[in-house]
């Protein structure tokens, strides 16, 4: 009985530490603090030094229970990245995810000799722990903070912390083999790495197809669909991993076959693994700060702050600078790249591998690199927002999200259900038809299903439901934004002026207070917006109506004409709706006054006309 009782207990322990951490993450979004720090800070109070005396040491389970929870992390992170985006930041973020992991780890070796007087291959093994970032810390706080970054830039950093574990993970386990087995060969390096690379992608890549090729003739009964993927992604890391090949490689590739690929009941195979990465991210986190003694961390504080510093200020840094030298990043760009490079549990994990496999200094490279996953935490973690606006590289205003009902179709794959409000001031109602991308299926309004044809224009609060391809769907999304969801979401003021196309930016500068960069103020308005968010190549005017273009101090929508369905026409006009609470810091009350009023300012009293 006292087993059972035991049992229970622990099962108990367990998912009221779950629990906490799901309500700790409300707090930590209110107060900017990053959602990884707070989940190991609820791991070390329960831990044998915390106030909840639970005492855990088991390395083995620790590395059984973060091997499955990367899995499951890396592939939803494959699973949601859009072939798109990974090719229009593909040569950045896979430079920075393999050279510049190893970058780091080669620079950040030598402070790691000097520091703790190591061998180079022990002090190789400590900085390629802490090398790579971390993606669910980045992924909370770039989005969490509301950060509009811009589009390169921040697909970059998404990208890279997606894909840098899987380096990391090679290198730790490289250095490991060697210092496990001193007579091994340095052709035994290249031997490794080749197997790891070459089977995680051969492994990935056919998982990938092979899993998109049964979720498509296999009819599974309702509600397994999610389940059936999620057990493929462990299967195709553990039997890639058991192979010898990386099997966190070979993850992510998976998800992102299966992301890109049309399969059955993806929108519910999406929500299922938001869940399940949220449930593995925080169950790793805790268990990771769980393996924590606080007193061991106490002990190697002064040298590991002084290892932290010199990853953060110098190893970083360079690496960023030297992959990025080839692409066409701007030096504050650059900057704000080198410092969002958040270290997190993938260090922790890495971490507890020396400690399984008893190497002599497995303790220390543990508090290490534990230490500077807080420092980093703490240091970076909470400066991300007030750099980016200190640089100017974001603002602080992104668009609001749209609520979406999906609904999969079964029997094809090509199309789903999207369902939306339509809401008084959306711009659908603008529109007489639907984007040639999409197709009114149905609309509920008072309560009663009409099919599309009984419907003329879709009026305020009807429910639209469109067949549309899943890649498309987020087009459709700008069409049903409120524009009072804009205004009062930000809780800013704005002023709403239209402008035609060919307006000169000089005019708007001189008449509004803007202040537009130095190399767009020679143009319109409409060269400003083709160059921000134009579809087509370099030097064209044709840019996507619905796309809204955000600035530090206003926010650019393309005016459409009543019943204009061509999304490839240019704009005639545009809407500029002005913040004037971010400008009323640089204004005087009598230019604020003159934005309200600009007819009646625009002139001196008793001036001819020009």
């Amino acid at each position: 009985m006292e087993s059972i009782g035991f049992v229970n207990l622990t099962l108990l322990l367990g998912a009221l530490l779950v629990l906490v951490g799901i309500f700790s993450s409300l707090a930590a979004r209110r107060f900017g603090a990053p959602l990884l720090f707070v989940f190991l800070m609820i791991g070390m109070l329960a831990g044998e030094e915390g106030p909840g005396g639970f005492v855990f040491d088991d390395y083995q389970t620790a590395y059984l229970i973060g091997s499955l929870a990367l899995a499951v992390i890396l592939f939803d992170g494959g699973l949601r990245t859009r072939f798109g985006s990974f090719r229009r930041a593909l040569g950045p973020s896979v430079t920075l995810a393999t050279l510049g992991v190893v970058l780091t780890a080669g620079v950040l070796a030598i402070p790691a000799m000097l520091i703790f007087s190591l061998s180079p291959l022990e002090a190789l093994l400590i900085a390629s722990i802490v090398a790579s970032t971390d993606a669910a810390a980045v992924f909370f706080l770039l989005r969490s903070g509301g950060l509009q970054l811009r589009a390169k830039m921040g697909t970059t950093l998404e990208m890279e912390s997606a894909t840098n574990d899987p380096v990391a993970v090679f290198l730790t386990l490289l250095f490991v083999h060697l210092l496990s087995m001193p007579d091994a060969a340095a052709a035994d390096m290249v031997t490794i790495f080749a197997q790891q690379a070459l089977l995680g992608v051969a492994f990935g890549v056919a998982g990938g197809y092979g899993a998109v090729f049964l979720l498509n003739r296999v009819d599974l009964p309702g509600g397994l669909h999610p389940l059936f993927v999620l057990a493929l992604a462990v299967f195709i890391f553990a039997l890639t991993a058991k192979l010898g090949g990386s099997g966190f490689l070979a993850a992510f590739l998976a998800g992102l076959i299966i992301g890109n690929t049309p399969v059955r009941a993806l929108p519910s195979i999406g929500k299922f693994h938001d869940a399940m990465t949220w449930l593995a991210q925080i169950v790793m986190f805790i268990v990771l700060g769980l393996l924590v003694t606080p007193s061991a961390l106490v002990a190697n504080a002064p040298a590991a702050i002084l290892f932290a510093l010199a990853l953060i200020f110098v190893a970083r840094p360079l690496a960023v600078w030297l992959c990025l030298l080839p692409f066409r990043f701007t030096p504050v760009e650059k900057g704000f790249i080198a410092w969002v490079g958040l270290r997190g549990a993938v260090s922790i994990f890495l971490a507890s591998i020396p400690m399984l496999v008893r190497l002599p200094q497995a303790e220390l490279f543990f508090n290490v690199a534990f230490f500077a996953v807080l420092v980093s935490l703490v240091v970076q973690g909470w400066s991300v927002n007030p750099v980016a606006r200190a640089l100017g590289v974001a603002k602080q205003r992104r668009l609001p999200e749209v609520r979406r009902v999906e609904l999969d179709l079964p029997g094809q794959t090509a199309h789903e259900l999207a369902g939306y409000a339509v809401t008084p001031d959306s711009d659908i109602l603008a529109r007489r038809h639907p984007p040639r991308h999409a197709s009114l299926a149905l609309v509920v309004r008072d309560g009663t299903v009409r099919r599309a044809h009984e419907i003329e224009r879709l009026q305020p609060g009807d429910y639209a439901y469109f067949l549309v391809r899943p890649d498309r769907a987020g087009r459709l999304d700008r069409l049903f934004i409120s524009n009072e969801a804009l205004a009062t979401g930000a809780r800013h003021i704005f002023l709403k002026q239209r402008f035609p196309a060919d307006m000169p930016l000089r005019r708007i500068e001189g008449r509004h207070g803007l202040r537009f960069e130095r190399r767009y103020r020679d143009g319109t308005l409409a060269q400003l917006y083709a160059a921000k968010v134009g579809k087509a190549a370099r030097g064209t005017a044709s840019v996507a109506p619905g796309d809204m273009l955000l600035l530090p101090d206003c926010m650019i929508a393309p005016v459409r004409a009543r019943g204009e369905a061509d999304d490839d026409r240019p704009p005639e006009a545009f809407d500029i709706l002005i913040d004037l609470a971010s400008l009323q810091k640089e204004r005087s009350l009598l230019a604020m006054l003159k934005a309200l009023l600009p007819r009646a300012f625009s002139r001196k009293p008793g001036r001819a006309q020009e």
